[in-house]
């Protein structure tokens, strides 16, 4: 692995941690040359899997696409990058396990919704924005309705 600062080849592990429940690691590198820290990720290769958009175009699965638009409905919300993290990989496990190689965004948009829903109100309501496409302030007004119903029907069992 090759420093990214100072770009040696001589870098070492200083500390490495199962992320993921085992489905990755992460790794903390130092160089030899410059003393730079940084750290990496591994993941174990899957075949890819093909997304089908609304319009019927299809393009490969984008982890980091996913990650972006997660990251842009939790900005400034407790939620942290570790929890964006597993709940994509939750999302990428659900999806490897079922046995087709193409799936709909509105299936993947389905998964994050269900993690969101206990992670973060808010964040569940802005994703669940851009993934609805709200057409009116009606629209926005039932969504956040039916997070109530839940929200109250959960703390009744409680």
């Amino acid at each position: 692995m090759n420093c990214n600062r100072c770009h040696a080849a001589d870098t070492k592990v200083i500390e490495s941690r199962d992320v993921a429940n085992g489905k990755s690691i992460r790794r903390r590198r130092m160089c030899s040359e410059c003393t730079h820290r940084f750290t990496t990720y591994e993941r174990i290769e899957r075949p890819q899997l093909v997304v089908v958009k609304n319009n019927d175009v299809r393009e490969l699965f984008n982890r980091d696409k996913l990650m972006a638009g997660l990251y842009r409905a939790c900005e400034k919300t407790p939620v942290t990058s570790l929890q964006l993290e597993q709940l994509v990989s939750d999302v990428e496990s659900k999806l490897y396990e079922g046995s087709d190689s193409e799936v709909s965004t509105s299936k993947i948009g389905q998964l994050v919704m269900e993690h969101l829903s206990t992670l973060n109100e808010v964040a569940y309501v802005r994703f669940a924005s851009v993934y609805r496409r709200f057409k009116d302030i009606e629209s926005f007004e039932k969504e956040l309705s039916d997070i109530r119903k839940k929200k109250d029907s959960s703390s009744l069992r409680s």
